[in-house]
């Protein structure tokens, strides 16, 4: 069984009072494609998601709003990231920010925000990545002039607290970079729904409620199954491009709910074109 650690930002650091990635974060995330924040989020601002989260999840089908519904299994909310402005403040949270601007060359754009809620019910998700669904071409990760760019990414936010044994998510440190395609049989042959079962090379990243975990798309990534039954899992799933790449997922009719700052954030734009909200150290919502 592989050691369980996961690669956090050193205590006694706060990411959050820093204005661009510092060499820890850099070193750590190149060599694992994945960073684990704790303490992210202020008691407040924990307290005010996990509120708006709990309205979401407990508000009936035929009462959502336009824009908004869950799965058949109730694993995933669309655009959770939207039902409220607690939860629409963290797509450009200042710790996490400097992040977003360097992996876009400053030139980020958020696509998407789903809220996932894992429970015991919900099945274990098989190791993948961007590459392996959707071909070598579809992802990039690459260093240049000091800095890191990586052009599809995933910022998880926590909500809960996640134990030893409890599941969660799983991840392969360092095969954003593999060279070579990752045999099928390796790794229980991509599943693995028992902590107890868990090959070597795999980790089981265990973030508490207010920590966040940022990842390429190009890591190797599943999920253990979620075993606590009076427990559940529940981040949202904010994605990230640079502008120049691909469209916003999110829908229109959303668009009279988000501030002005986000809806800058979701546009495309050009190659050379730098946003306005680039500019600024740390952006508030209006």
């Amino acid at each position: 069984m592989a050691e369980q650690k996961t690669t956090q930002f050193p205590s006694g650091s706060n990411p959050y009072r820093n204005y661009s990635m510092t060499p820890e974060q850099r070193y750590l995330f190149d060599i694992n494609g994945y960073l684990h924040i704790p303490n992210l989020l202020s008691e407040n601002e924990l307290a005010a998601a996990r509120a708006a989260v709990d309205r979401y999840i407990s508000t009936p089908d035929d009462a959502l709003p336009e824009g908004f519904s869950r799965c058949a299994d109730s694993k995933n909310y669309e655009n959770g990231f939207a039902f409220d402005k607690a939860l629409e403040a963290l797509t450009l949270h200042p710790g996490l920010w400097p992040i977003i601007k360097e992996f876009t060359h400053d030139r980020p754009a958020f696509t998407r925000g789903t809220l996932l809620v894992d429970s015991h019910e919900q099945e274990p998700l098989r190791l993948h990545c961007a590459r392996e669904d959707f071909g070598w071409q579809s992802t990039r990760y690459d260093t240049r002039e000091g800095r890191i760019f990586c052009d599809d990414f995933v910022i998880f936010p926590y909500f809960d607290d996640v134990f030893p044994g409890d599941g969660g998510l799983l991840v392969v440190p360092g095969s954003h970079k593999a060279a070579f395609a990752r045999p099928p049989e390796l790794f229980n042959s991509g599943t693995t729904a028992e902590l107890k079962d868990l090959p070597a090379g795999v980790v089981n990243v265990m973030p508490r409620a207010g920590d966040a975990v940022v990842m390429t798309e190009m890591l190797a990534h599943g999920t253990l199954q979620w075993k606590p039954k009076d427990r559940l899992r529940r981040t949202l799933v904010l994605r990230y491009r640079p502008q120049f790449k691909g469209q916003c997922a999110v829908p229109d009719v959303l668009a009279g709910r988000l501030s002005p700052e986000t809806k800058e954030l979701m546009a495309q734009a050009h190659y050379t074109h730098i946003k306005e909200i680039v500019k600024q150290k740390v952006v508030d919502l209006t």
